[in-house]
C-alpha cells in the first residue's frame, strides 16, 4: 500500500466518522460536555486529588500501559468504582480475562456510564466515561462474551476496587 493510498483511506475513515456522529446527534443523542456532570472540579483540584497517571487517564483521556494494572488480576467479589469520584461502575461478576492487558467487563452497572464517539487514532471507537464526573475510563467494543457480547476495556488506574464482605 502506498502512502497516498493510506492517507486516502484515513481521510475516508475520518469523514465517515464525522457523518456517523452528525447522524447520531441528529437522532437526539447528545455527547456530554464537561459542564454536564454532577461532580465537577477545577483542573488544579483534580490534579491534587488524583495521582499523575490517574489524572492523565481520567482527565486527559490517556491510556495506561497494558498489563500495568493490579486490578487486572483482581478476582475477589466486589465493586469496581470510578477512581475520580467513587461512583460504582462494574460488578466483579461481570469481569473476565479478555487477554488484552486491561481489566475487562461484559456489562456495566445500570446508569453508571456515558458513551460517546471517539475519533482519535484515525478510527471510530466508543469511549466510556463516568456518568458522575465525566472521567475517561476506557472504550467499549462489540467483541465480548455473552450474554451482552460487549467488552468494556477499562484503564485500571481509572478504577478503584471495594471487596464485598464474605
Amino acid at each position: 500500500m502506498t502512502r497516498r493510498e493510506l492517507i486516502g483511506m484515513a481521510s475516508v475513515g475520518v469523514i465517515a466518522a464525522a457523518i456517523a456522529t452528525r447522524f447520531a446527534l441528529s437522532q437526539g443523542e447528545t455527547e456530554p460536555s464537561p459542564g454536564n456532570f454532577p461532580v465537577r472540579h477545577s483542573e488544579g483540584e483534580w490534579r491534587s486529588m488524583l495521582s499523575a497517571e490517574a489524572y492523565r487517564v481520567l482527565r486527559e483521556g490517556a491510556t495506561e500501559a497494558p498489563y500495568s494494572s493490579a486490578l487486572l488480576k483482581e478476582q475477589r467479589r466486589g465493586i469496581f468504582s470510578c477512581a475520580g469520584c467513587a461512583s460504582p461502575l462494574f460488578a466483579s461478576e461481570t469481569k473476565y480475562d479478555s487477554r488484552t492487558g486491561w481489566p475487562s467487563f461484559w456489562d456495566v452497572l445500570p446508569g453508571a456510564i456515558v458513551e460517546r464517539a471517539d475519533h482519535k487514532l484515525g478510527m471510530v471507537r466508543t469511549e466510556v466515561l463516568c456518568k458522575t464526573c465525566g472521567g475517561h475510563l476506557g472504550h467499549v467494543f462489540k467483541d465480548g462474551p455473552q450474554p451482552t457480547g460487549l467488552r468494556y476495556c477499562m484503564n485500571g488506574v481509572a478504577l478503584s476496587f471495594t471487596p464485598q464482605a464474605a
